[in-house]
């Protein structure tokens, strides 16, 4: 998502309002109405605060699903307003074309209850989606978009050779029939491996998968894929995490060293002495007094800054409990925006002893720390946005993530904090008034 703050776009350019199908121009019209008024520079958290309270909305999976359908079927109308057993029915009628299975393993449910269910819900499995890609014959970028977007996690996972198997059958346009097919000849060459490929880079392993020419070419590629050399973790999120993280603690470590130097002047002229002004010392007592200010100051490293010090900088906006714990966040009005996008220090501990992997929301949220705090941008706010969001972009590509979606609520947030005069204090000026109730 690269977008010009200042210069309105999308419907209003026009004239044209966006139709309710058009899920990223809806986010971008709240987007540039909340950036371009004349408030935002003076009241920029107040009117982010209205913004996400009046105008996002976290599109569910099951508007993704009707509206691909509504697109794929050539449907008039308003997408919202038809009958959701015709949906149901065009998915039922499909996947008995396509010859698809109502699961990937046993189940007892009838599918018209599956194909129901799924019209309803907010998120589904990663097998829910390849599933339906089977079924409603989907092709790679479809099945990209529903995964990156509507689920909004990884594309395909390169690591995983069903994921992988996948890939190639809607790459290919194959049926499910077919890719079983290749799953089961898989299957029996597994105690026969090959030379192991390197499944560290997941960028690697897709550039490899993209040689790929035929059937057996696959197989030969999924023989060569030893278990032990793929984590189940993406290495290049991983090593983005750490990256990132480790720049937030030199960063965080550098603020606590103003902070000393400034408390240990401010105590230095509390006695009686300025650092500015000690014409009534002597030289050696000068520079006694200097080797003491410098002595008694507590230098901060990055090793020093431990997960709760990066909660307390990137949550400060948030109430603790009595024990020193974030408070719930179901309490903020925005808890369905912001679920799971805390960083509090226990998630922080689970990520540093990869007990977790690192999601496209860790990985943004700690760029957007670094680029508010960097002084290079302090009076161009603009110009900050546009290397945020290449820098971002650049990051979750990589990652095989997708880049920055307007469309998801947090993401939209961070985007307008980005454009303010102090995001950092904005980002959590609204978390604050998030939990305060306002109207």
């Amino acid at each position: 998502m690269k977008s010009q703050p200042g210069t309105k776009k999308a419907g209003s350019v026009n004239g044209t309002v966006p139709s309710p199908l058009e899920f990223t121009k809806l986010s971008e019209e709240a987007f540039y109405d909340a950036v371009d008024l004349a408030e935002f520079r003076d009241e920029d958290a107040e009117t982010i605060y209205q913004c996400l309270k009046s105008k996002l909305r976290l599109v569910p999976f099951c508007d993704y699903l009707k509206r691909y359908i509504y697109l794929k079927t050539g449907m008039t109308g308003d997408y919202r307003t038809i009958d959701e057993r015709e949906y149901q029915r065009i998915i039922v009628d499909s996947f008995t074309k396509n010859n698809t299975p109502k699961s990937f393993g046993e189940t007892s449910a009838k599918m018209g209850a599956l194909a129901k269910n799924w019209l309803t819900q907010v998120s589904v499995s990663r097998a829910v989606v390849f599933l339906l890609g089977f079924g409603l014959n989907m092709g790679v970028d479809d099945i990209v978009g529903f995964l990156t977007k509507a689920l909004r996690e990884r594309a395909f996972n390169f690591k995983d050779p069903d994921e992988i198997l996948y890939w190639y059958c809607f790459k290919n346009n194959y049926h499910y029939s077919k890719m079983l097919e290749l799953k089961q000849q898989n299957e029996k060459q597994e105690n026969n491996m090959g030379q192991a490929v390197d499944g560290s880079k997941t960028l690697y392993l897709l550039q490899t998968a993209e040689t790929i020419a035929d059937d057996q070419s696959l197989l030969l590629f999924l023989k060569s894929l030893k278990k032990e050399n793929n984590p189940s973790f993406s290495a290049t999120a991983e090593q983005w995490f750490f990256e990132l993280y480790s720049k937030c603690q030199r960063r965080i470590a550098d603020d606590y060293n103003a902070d000393e130097e400034e408390k240990a002047e401010r105590d230095f002229e509390f006695n009686g002495f300025s650092v500015h002004d000690t014409s009534d010392l002597s030289e050696g007592e000068k520079r006694k007094r200097i080797r003491d200010l410098r002595s008694s100051r507590k230098i901060w490293t990055s090793n020093d800054i431990t997960e709760a010090d990066v909660e307390k900088v990137l949550c400060s906006g948030m109430p603790v409990t009595g024990s020193g714990n974030l408070g719930k966040l179901s309490s903020s009005k925005f808890s369905k925006f912001f679920s799971s996008k805390r960083f509090s220090r226990q998630h922080i501990a689970e990520l540093l002893s990869k007990e977790m992997a690192a999601d496209r929301f860790d990985l943004i949220t700690l760029n957007f720390f670094l680029f508010s705090q960097d002084e290079q941008y302090a009076q161009n706010n603009k110009k900050r946005y546009n290397a945020f969001v290449d820098s971002t972009n650049d990051i979750l590509r990589e990652c095989m993530m997708g880049e920055l979606y307007i469309t998801n609520p947090y993401e939209c947030f961070l985007l307008m904090c980005i454009l303010s005069d102090g995001p950092l204090a904005t980002y959590s000026d609204v978390w604050e008034m998030s939990f305060e109730g306002k109207a």
